[in-house]
C-alpha cells in the first residue's frame, strides 16, 4: 500500500481538497486497494475543525465526494507511516521539514514539482479563490497519481 499525506498550513483548505481530489482519482482509476490518502496541518490553529465551506462548496461543485474529515497537525512519526508528503507551498515544506526533523529519503515534495509548472498552490484563506485552487490541486493529484502509476505500481 502506497501512502500519501498532503499537508498544508491548517488542514482545512487545500490539504483537505487534495486528499478529496486524489481519493476521487484513485476510486476512479480502481486503485483503492493500492494507494492510500490522508491529510494534516503544519499548524495547530484550527486542529479539530472540518474542511473550510469554500473547499466544501468547491468539491461538491465538482462532483467529488468530500472525505470526511477533522484538521490534525503532521508528527515526527508521519515520516515513518508515509511514502509521500505533499506540501502545497514553500512555507508548507520548511515547517514539514522542521517538524520531520529533515528528509533522509526524499519523500518531500511540493504537490506542483509533479507538473511541469512548479511553484506554490495559492492559500485559499487568504485569495478567497477556491477555483484556482482546485485547478492546481487537481493538475498536481493527477500528476502525482500518474507519477505513482509508472514508478511504483507499473
Amino acid at each position: 500500500m502506497i501512502k500519501i499525506l498532503f499537508v498544508c498550513h491548517g488542514n482545512i483548505c487545500r490539504s483537505t481538497m487534495a486528499e478529496s481530489v486524489m481519493a476521487h482519482l484513485i476510486q476512479t482509476a480502481n486503485l483503492q486497494t493500492q494507494i492510500s490518502v490522508s491529510s494534516a496541518a503544519t499548524s495547530r490553529e484550527e486542529i479539530g475543525n472540518p474542511p473550510h465551506h469554500g473547499t466544501v462548496s468547491k468539491l461538491r461543485q465538482m462532483h467529488i465526494p468530500v472525505i470526511p474529515h477533522r484538521a490534525v497537525q503532521m508528527t515526527r512519526q508521519d515520516y515513518q507511516e508515509y511514502d509521500y508528503l505533499i506540501g502545497m507551498d514553500s512555507a508548507n515544506i520548511r515547517n514539514m521539514l522542521r517538524i520531520l526533523g529533515g528528509d533522509p529519503q526524499n519523500k518531500v515534495s511540493k504537490l506542483l514539482s509533479f507538473t511541469d509548472r512548479g511553484g506554490d498552490i495559492a492559500d485559499p484563506w487568504y485569495t478567497g479563490n477556491f477555483d484556482e485552487t482546485y485547478r492546481d490541486v487537481l493538475k498536481g493529484c493527477k500528476a502525482l497519481l500518474e507519477h505513482i502509476q509508472t514508478g511504483e505500481i507499473a
